[in-house]
């Protein structure tokens, strides 16, 4: 079953938390499935403003009911994961259920760099990686034994079991980040010649699919998120025909901003 979510960027006219959260509360209201945020701490425009991805879901959560809630992508690397674990494990509580947590390296180098971080891509995905592992026995609440030799356990654990399900980006053809993917819950796919104003063809995005079958064994109870504009629901078909589960609606300065959003939220997602 495919669902449907609204992607919201948190920058620009969208840089403001209250305007996020009225968006979330309108996107719950109007039928969709979740609300999903970007990840910023710097932005290519200098003097647009950046909302905290962090602070703006804690104030959904509690105002919304059913959707599903999430940072597509959080930039782990860049944080302490320690803080990311109490941060994720509150907003699980928080929300009764509904986050996921997406792990990328984050898109700009200068937000590493400009806070005197490697901003290597290598030495990202390591830390990436490390990351991951700790955070999610730390959401377990047993004793985890970090590398200064401390033994920690940190409560209150997420309310989803086993886990907080783990989406992480890629961007096809290239397969590094698929197969980190592979290991995890879920995959969120972009590719190389393909964006917002070319769709990828759905014979590509099945490509995605079937390595991910590939290197898994079975997609059963695995999501496949896929960022795109719809018109109709025959935009969002054949992407499920190929093996999408979550549609989410790419919205932006460049398709209208604020306003568009609200009047495209209030005309529900594009069921069939």
């Amino acid at each position: 079953m495919v669902r449907y979510a609204a992607g919201l960027p948190v920058v620009g006219e969208f840089g403001d938390p209250r305007v996020l959260l009225e968006l979330a509360v309108a996107a719950e209201e109007n039928g969709w499935d979740g609300v999903y945020l970007w990840d910023h701490l710097l932005y290519s425009e200098p003097d647009w403003p950046v909302a905290s991805p962090v602070v703006s879901l804690a104030a959904i959560a509690a105002r919304t009911a059913r959707v599903r809630l999430g940072i597509l992508v959080t930039a782990l690397p860049r944080r302490r994961v320690q803080v990311v674990a109490r941060e994720t494990a509150s907003l699980d509580v928080l929300s009764g259920g509904r986050l996921v947590f997406g792990a990328g390296l984050g898109s700009m180098d200068s937000e590493y760099s400009a806070f005197g971080e490697d901003p290597d891509l290598k030495a990202r995905a390591t830390t990436l990686d490390a990351s991951l592992d700790t955070l999610v026995r730390l959401w377990a609440g047993t004793p985890v034994v970090l590398p200064s030799g401390a033994s920690v356990a940190m409560q209150p654990v997420p309310v989803q079991r086993p886990r907080i399900p783990v989406w992480c980006p890629g961007r096809w053809p290239t397969r590094a980040g698929f197969r980190r993917a592979a290991r995890w819950d879920g995959a969120m796919p972009t590719f190389a010649g393909y964006g917002r104003e070319r769709p990828v063809p759905p014979e590509v995005f099945e490509s995605v699919v079937a390595y991910l079958r590939q290197r898994r064994g079975s997609l059963d109870g695995y999501d496949i998120a896929l960022e795109g504009t719809s018109r109709d629901p025959s935009t969002v078909e054949p992407y499920v025909a190929a093996g999408l589960t979550w549609w989410v609606e790419a919205f932006g300065w460049w398709r209208g901003g604020v306003a568009e959003a609200f009047t495209r939220l209030a005309a529900g997602p594009p069921r069939p």
